[in-house]
């Protein structure tokens, strides 16, 4: 009888690509085109929740998109005994390119599918980020130099290849970035330089701090409006 162990050859990873939807909520004014403003929510929340963020912010003139992010977790009741929630995310440890592309690829789709309908006015574009999707939307936004005409992220980053990816471009986008002042996540030692390294690619950027934590105060939302306001005039 044969004793000797079965030779089997190492594993090797591969990848398929497979059909996944993104599910966003849309709201579109009388007059068309609009100008659109396209929000994106941070870890742990959902597309309702952004698209409440949006409507405190945007003018009325504007159509909004809240997009919801692919990456589905449950999270823990409040109270005991209370169910259980659905968060959504943009970005998990395994594999971040990959979700990276999945949020460009999306926004475009959602770009161009908006515009065809005569929905939005392609050259009135804007994003909104907050938290976890801040630094992807600036990732969009200097990639695709030439399609937003503003970006504005609250209580974020920049990404992490800023000083060193080639993928970045100059951009005439318009950029506002609002952070807090007691803001654990991103305090004011994290983000010092932002304004600098944004103001690097982009002529028309604004930055400034408040009195918040890691959260959108009334605040921002005037200032975010009155930028907004300004920047469809312009």
């Amino acid at each position: 009888m044969n004793t000797e162990p079965t030779r089997q050859t190492a594993a090797t990873e591969r990848s398929l690509s497979a059909a996944s939807k993104l599910y966003y909520d849309l709201q579109t004014p009388a007059s068309r085109p609009a100008p659109l403003l396209i929000a994106l929510h941070g870890y742990g929340a959902s597309k309702r929740q952004m698209m409440r963020e949006a409507q405190a912010i945007a003018p009325e003139s504007f159509a909004l998109a809240s997009l919801q992010g692919p990456h589905q977790h449950l999270k823990e009741p409040k109270e005991p005994g209370g169910p259980l929630r659905f968060g959504f995310g943009w970005l998990t440890n395994f594999r971040p390119e990959d979700s990276v592309a999945i949020h460009h690829q999306a926004l475009l789709d959602l770009i161009d599918s908006l515009t065809a309908e005569g929905v939005a006015d392609p050259k009135r574009i804007f994003l909104l980020g907050f938290s976890q999707s801040c630094a992807l939307n600036y990732r969009f936004a200097f990639t695709h130099s030439n399609l937003l005409r503003g970006v504005i992220g609250i209580c974020g980053g920049v990404p992490g290849d800023w000083e060193t990816s080639e993928i970045y471009k100059q951009t005439n986008t318009a950029v506002f970035h609002l952070s807090g002042e007691r803001d654990e996540f991103y305090p004011p030692s994290r983000t010092a330089n932002y304004a600098a390294q944004l103001h690097d690619r982009a002529t028309d950027m604004e930055f400034r701090s408040y009195d918040a934590a890691h959260e959108i105060v009334q605040s921002m939302r005037d200032d975010a409006r009155s930028w907004l306001e300004q920047r469809i005039l312009s």
